[in-house]
């Protein structure tokens, strides 16, 4: 029977690809879904068998360890360099896409303490 190995959904590809690569390195049989046309599905990888199951989930927890450190060195680097994006460059950057994602916030905020407030 089919075992869901690793969800792709909000994944980069750029990692996706790393551990479809590295399966095949292991030689682990492994296939694919997508959510289809009205994402209803699951995007993920699947093994085809229970056999090869903990070398897959031991390999992607390696893989996984390893881009978490590279990714918090490249985002040092970043912060070091003075390019990472804060809150104020990110006003800067877009304006109109900050306010309008702030209105939001305040209104879904609003309407969820509406309730909670009346009772006072």
């Amino acid at each position: 029977m089919a075992r869901l190995l690793f969800k792709l959904a909000l994944v980069p590809d750029d990692e996706a690809q790393e551990i479809r690569d590295l399966l095949d390195a292991a030689n682990i049989r492994y296939y694919e879904t997508d959510a289809g046309f009205w994402r209803v599905g699951l995007d993920a990888i699947w093994l085809a068998s229970r056999e090869q199951e903990d070398e897959a989930r031991a390999l992607i927890l390696e893989y996984q360890q390893k881009r978490l450190q590279e990714q918090k060195s490249n985002y040092a680097e970043l912060v070091a360099a003075g390019n990472a994006q804060n809150l104020w460059q990110s006003f800067r950057a877009q304006p109109l896409r900050f306010i309008g994602i702030l209105i939001a916030v305040i209104f879904v905020l609003g309407l969820t303490l509406i309730p909670f407030l009346m009772l006072l």
